[in-house]
Formats: C-alpha cells, sequence, structure tokens
C-alpha cells in the first residue's frame, strides 16, 4: 500500500516560481509514488480578510495552477478545503486538546501581527487595519495606535487586534493533515514548526483516547524550498513582497520576467558560483539549476568566465522557456472540467475525513 501525502496552499496573491521549484514540482513528482492529496486551503485564507468575490476566483485559479503544473487528478487528489466540513469540526476537537502556550510559540503568528505592532507604534496614531479599513468595515483591527513607539505595548496591542483564527490558524492544519492518517507532508522550512504541532496533538489525542492518528513525518526537499527574493537575498521570495521585482510570478510575460532579472541583485565580484558568502548570485544560479536539470558543476562551468549580465540574460530566457508550456496549459482548463474535477476529489477526500472524524467522535464521546 502506498504512503498518504497531504499538502496545499493557499488562494492568495498570486504563486511565483519558488512555489513552483519548492512545492508544485515535488508534488508532481511525488503523486506517482504516493497517495497524494493537494488541498486549496480556503478556510486558512480567511485567516486574513479577504475580498470574497476575488477569494472565490482565486480558489479556482489556484485549481488551474496545480492541473498546468503536472498534479493530474487521475494519480493525486485535488479539492478545496471548504468542500469538506470535517477539517472545521476536527479543528474545534483538536483546539480543545491544545495549549494555549503551544499557539503562542508559533513564529508565523508574531510575523504576522507584527504588521499590527509597526502600525500602532507608527507615531501618526493611526493604522490602516488589515482589509484597508479603519476598524469599521474592512480591518479586524480597531485601527489606532498609541504613536508610542513602545515595543512591549505595540505588541500586546499587535496581539488584542489580531483575529483568532490566525492565532488557530496551526491548528486547523493539524487538522488538515491528520484527518488524512497522513505520512509525510511536504513543507518549507517556515511550516516545520506547525507540523510539529500536528504530532504534538495527535500524539496527545492518542495518548488520552486511544490509537486515532497517524503520526506525519515531514517531507523537505533539499533544493528548491527556499528560493530567495531576487531584491533581497536575506528574504524568501514571497507571493507578499511589497517589492514586485522580489518575485517572478508563474503568469508573469516575457518581458516582465527579463527586466525583473535584470534588476536582480548581485554580489560584489563577478564570480558566479555556488558561494554562501555570496547569497545573492548563489540564489540566481539556485534558480537555474532548477528550470534547467543541470548539475551544479556544469551550471559554474557553463558561466566561467561570463559575466552577471551574459547570466542574468541566460537566467531569463531559461526561466521564460520553463514557463511558457505552463501557460499555455492553464488556459485548457474550462469552468465545468475544473468543478467536476474538484466535486471528483472532494467526494473522495470527504470519505476519508468522514471515516476518521467518526472514530474522533466515537472516542470522546460526542457520538
Amino acid at each position: 500500500m502506498k504512503k498518504r501525502i497531504f499538502s496545499g496552499a493557499q488562494p492568495t496573491g498570486e504563486l511565483h516560481i519558488g512555489n513552483y521549484l519548492g512545492a508544485l514540482k515535488n508534488w508532481v513528482a511525488l503523486q506517482d509514488e504516493y497517495e497524494s492529496f493537494y488541498c486549496i486551503v480556503n478556510l486558512h485564507a480567511i485567516t486574513l480578510p479577504q475580498d470574497p468575490q476575488s477569494l472565490r476566483q482565486k480558489t479556482l485559479d489556484l485549481a488551474r495552477i496545480y492541473l498546468a503544473a503536472g498534479v493530474d487528478p487521475k494519480k493525486a487528489t485535488i479539492f478545496i478545503q471548504s468542500d469538506v466540513p470535517e477539517h472545521a469540526e476536527l479543528t474545534w476537537v483538536l483546539s480543545c486538546i491544545a495549549r494555549m502556550g503551544e499557539l503562542e510559540r508559533m513564529t508565523q503568528f508574531k510575523d504576522k501581527t507584527r504588521k499590527y505592532r509597526d502600525e500602532s507604534g507608527s507615531g501618526d496614531g493611526k493604522g490602516s487595519g488589515y482589509g484597508g479599513g479603519h476598524g469599521s468595515g474592512g480591518g479586524y483591527g480597531d485601527g489606532t495606535g498609541d504613536g508610542s513607539g513602545n515595543r512591549h505595548e505595540s505588541e500586546i496591542r499587535a496581539k488584542q487586534r489580531a483575529g483568532v483564527g490566525l492565532f488557530t490558524y496551526p491548528i486547523l492544519m493539524a487538522a488538515d493533515i491528520l484527518l488524512y492518517q497522513t505520512d509525510l507532508v511536504p513543507v518549507g522550512q517556515d511550516q516545520k514548526q506547525h507540523l510539529e504541532l500536528s504530532r504534538d496533538l495527535a500524539i496527545r489525542f492518542n495518548r488520552d483516547f486511544g490509537d486515532t492518528f497517524k503520526v506525519p513525518e515531514p517531507f523537505i526537499p533539499k533544493a528548491g524550498a527556499n528560493i530567495k527574493s531576487l531584491q533581497d537575498p536575506a528574504k524568501k521570495m514571497s507571493k507578499s513582497d511589497e517589492n514586485p521585482n522580489g518575485s517572478i510570478f508563474l503568469l508573469d510575460d516575457a518581458d516582465t520576467i527579463t527586466k525583473k532579472i535584470k534588476k536582480a541583485v548581485t554580489d560584489s565580484g563577478t564570480e558566479i558560483s555556488f558561494d554562501e558568502s555570496r547569497p545573492a548570485i548563489a540564489n540566481l544560479l539556485t534558480i537555474y539549476q532548477l528550470l534547467t536539470g543541470k548539475s551544479a558543476e556544469d551550471c559554474v562551468a557553463n558561466f566561467e568566465g561570463k559575466g552577471y549580465g551574459q547570466f542574468k540574460g541566460e537566467l531569463a530566457e531559461a526561466t521564460i522557456e520553463f514557463l511558457r508550456p505552463f501557460q499555455e496549459r492553464i488556459k485548457e482548463y474550462d469552468d465545468a472540467t475544473l468543478g467536476n474535477i474538484l466535486k471528483s476529489g472532494a467526494e473522495k477526500a470527504r470519505s476519508i475525513a468522514a471515516e476518521t472524524l467518526k472514530d474522533v467522535y466515537s472516542r470522546t464521546g460526542i457520538r
């Protein structure tokens, strides 16, 4: 029997080549070896306010991206999180055995509430609030700040303004994983802490109520999982980067890709190599290696004696050629075809999730 894999992505923002190389490419490779479940996690998306119409469209667009990237519905199960209500139900059960201290230690919660802290300490007495409102009709926050710049008070205020869903996000992630008796979870380093919580909750539930959940293991690719920003190699490439030149998005046209790569920051010197002390060039070379499939040695040899300009030109060409078939395939899936694939995927996912939840409810005395 094949081992089972679960992973997912939020339908927010545009996906970039870091997502493709770090996640989607691996998903495609894994679907032949594992029983694969790939989810569009739209419940996670609303931990921050979303425009309803835009969220619906982005959910479908993300499904198209999965398919265009090569995820095969005959080999893998593709579905929308909200189409399987067991995700939300198991989240509540797990929240009853989770500890406040565990959630407070989650670094992503601290990172995402930093926006509130920065606003409250900005010195102008105003904050935009998530969702563009000033506390009414758009933002979770109240849109006010004391302007004092006191870091401790700002952190307290930030937590007060953040939505509860942002705090409990890791529990929903645990439910996503545990519902399917998942063996392996492809995750980046930034999500590894959340997977550890999933493991802890599974072990705790099994201890208190009897063996119910498989304890999942991480699957972290050696390369491609941490592509850096083109503008700041100290940061990972992100769809939420305020600098649009930091990321190459999957639907960028050839001209846009070329311009972004030309503007990519480089290091001092002229050598093109995988040198950790020169992270900007190492990042660009890593992207080139993953796009072309060449060995690290061949990549370095290919650019020996060449300048940054020529290197960037070849990287741009490789990126354009890599994305061309993907951008053509994404047009092939009409709404009707997409709807049938997602409906079938949700039915299969729910048949497994329902069995797990039935067992959970029986063991906890709920039913």
